[in-house]
């Protein structure tokens, strides 16, 4: 007898054979595996990602203990809730804990809990392009020497365009 289980499309309760996922009715949500290309990942660690010493230094303090313990820290202390979400009296879940003022504008702050926030997936990628418009930071950027911005209000109404009346 195959092995079977229960269709992954929600609310279906028919079985399928396995290793099939979903049911004839569903099959349409079934992907088909795409192996990795294993020389473009090599290609972006090598020369996107750690393009200069300075990134592949950057890089290399996210795989430390320090910053896994830093991390937790900060995640239980923000109750894994999004900074950001929060200036607006939104509660969400986050699971990222970013810099407020990014590395490589501050590079001496980037294990000092106080320039660490947890942020949800959208405002992290809304905080990470007004970090590129405002700082500079990011590929193919030059730096810009401003002011940093270390207030999580402030950015957020920068990020999010709510200076201009929006």
């Amino acid at each position: 007898m195959a092995r079977v289980r229960r269709c992954k499309a929600n609310g279906c309760f028919n079985m399928v054979e396995l290793p099939k996922r979903y049911c004839v009715k569903h099959a349409d949500q079934e992907r088909v595996y795409v192996p990795r290309d294993k020389q473009a990942t090599h290609r972006y660690n090598t020369v996107t990602r750690n393009r200069d010493d300075n990134k592949r230094g950057q890089y290399n303090f996210y795989r430390t203990k320090q910053w896994v313990n830093l991390r937790q820290r900060v995640l239980d202390e923000q109750h894994y809730l999004c900074q950001y979400c929060k200036c607006d009296g939104v509660v969400k879940q986050g699971k990222t804990v970013d810099h407020i003022v990014p590395v490589e504008a501050s590079p001496n702050d980037k294990a000092d809990i106080a320039n660490l926030a947890v942020t949800c997936s959208r405002c992290h990628t809304l905080k990470t392009k007004w970090e590129q418009s405002y700082y500079g930071t990011g590929k193919d950027n030059q730096l810009k020497h401003v002011s940093p911005v270390r207030s999580i209000a402030m950015i957020n109404k920068l990020m999010k365009g709510k200076n201009n009346g929006n």
